[in-house]
């Protein structure tokens, strides 16, 4: 009877822990984004106008403000505005700095360009015959690059070597290529294998439930 109970506890755990951990991230998301709902006139606040208070209202608002800002530098007089913006920042001693660094990342995790985790390897972290999941972030450039590349022919790229189960913190490291292999699965499939510290294997539940059968 006892192990019946415990299994329908954990079962019912399984159910519940994603439902309410998925319910309380999109509570943020949302309650966050509401919060721009501040940039417009009091008389125009959707509480004020329809006489009660609907979440989301500010989600909308925020994707409008992104697609009127996207489509607005666009094109020609747009791109003109934002480089002479970026040229105004970037002559503010303090603000040039944090506004240069985050424009910079901003880039290269968004660009269509940009090669920020967009491949997972395999590489020995933090020592020899211990090994992570890590993302390619970019190659190694000028001063680095020169002191990595002094009397070496192997090429170097640096890596983003994210800690679990919250990616968000990790360490960022310059390896040999030849040193990373190569994953042949998605960036978000790795994401998801170092979020759930090992649980959730790429490859969907048929492959989770042939590694378990082992």
């Amino acid at each position: 009877m006892m192990k019946s109970i415990r299994k329908w506890l954990l079962a019912g755990l399984l159910v519940i822990v994603p439902v309410m951990v998925t319910l309380w991230v999109l509570d943020w998301i949302v309650s966050s984004l509401d919060k721009t709902l501040q940039i417009l006139p009091g008389d125009w606040h959707p509480d004020k106008l329809i006489g009660f208070h609907i979440p989301g209202f500010g989600v909308l608002l925020a994707l409008a403000i992104l697609l009127v800002v996207g489509a607005a530098a666009s094109n020609f007089l747009g791109k003109k505005l934002v480089s002479w913006w970026d040229a105004l920042l970037n002559r503010i001693p303090v603000v040039r700095s944090i506004y240069s660094s985050v424009k910079q990342v901003s880039d290269t995790l968004f660009s269509d360009s940009g090669n920020a985790f967009r491949t997972a390897v395999l590489v020995q972290w933090p020592r020899e015959n211990v090994w992570t999941i890590a993302f390619i972030t970019g190659t190694p450039v000028g001063e680095v690059a020169s002191h990595l590349k002094n009397g070496s022919a192997d090429e170097f790229v640096s890596v983003y070597v994210p800690t679990t189960p919250n990616p968000t913190g990790g360490y960022f490291v310059l390896l040999k290529k030849s040193d990373c292999i190569e994953l042949k699965m998605s960036v978000d499939e790795a994401l998801k294998y170092i979020v759930s510290m090992g649980v959730v294997v790429p490859g969907g539940p048929a492959a989770l439930s042939t590694s378990a059968a082992k």
